[in-house]
C-alpha cells in the first residue's frame, strides 16, 4: 500500500513539472539585449515613481547602447532613440514625457512577441493616457509620481 502511495504521488509531482516545463516552452524567455532593456527600463520607471531623476540618464544611455550593439536587431532602432532622448531630460517632467514612447515601443514589443508574462505587468493610467511596465502588481505609477502614485489599472 505504502509503495501504491508513493508511486502515485512521484508521477503527480512529475506531471506537475512537466506541465510547468511545457508552459515555459510557451512563452519564449527573453535574450539579451531585450532583458538588459527591460531590467533598465524598470529602474528608471522605479525611479520615475519616486519623483526622481537619480541615475535615469546611465539607464537610458545602456539601453540606448544595448539596442544600438545588438546584431541580431530584436529592438526597433527608434527604442535606441527614445533612450537616448529620455537621457537628455533635464527634470521628471520632461523625463515623463520622454518616458512615454520608450513605454509604448517595449509595451508592443512584449505583446508582439507574446513574451514577459508573469515578469512584466503592463500599467495604464488614464489622467496622462500612457502605458508602463512595471514587475510588481501593485501600481507604481511613473507619470504621476507620489502625488498619484497609485493611479492607474494593469492590464495583464
Amino acid at each position: 500500500m505504502k509503495i501504491n502511495t508513493i508511486a502515485s504521488v512521484l508521477l503527480v509531482a512529475l506531471g506537475l513539472s512537466f506541465n510547468t516545463a511545457v508552459r515555459a516552452a510557451d512563452e519564449p524567455a527573453l535574450m539579451q539585449p531585450v532583458k538588459s532593456v527591460l531590467d533598465h527600463y524598470l529602474m528608471i520607471q522605479t525611479e520615475l515613481a519616486k519623483d526622481s531623476v537619480k541615475g535615469l540618464d546611465e539607464h537610458a544611455n545602456t539601453i540606448a547602447k544595448a539596442v544600438k550593439g545588438d546584431e541580431m536587431k530584436m529592438l526597433s532602432p527608434e527604442v535606441a532613440k527614445q533612450a537616448e532622448a529620455l537621457a537628455k531630460a533635464k527634470d521628471v517632467k520632461a523625463a515623463r514625457e520622454a518616458f512615454k514612447p520608450l513605454s509604448a515601443s517595449l509595451v508592443k514589443y512584449l505583446a508582439d512577441h507574446k513574451a514577459g508574462k508573469g515578469t512584466y505587468h503592463e500599467a495604464y493610467c488614464p489622467m496622462v493616457k500612457a502605458n508602463w511596465l512595471q514587475s510588481e502588481k501593485d501600481i507604481r505609477n511613473p507619470y504621476m509620481g507620489k502625488s498619484m502614485l497609485t493611479c492607474g489599472v494593469l492590464k495583464n
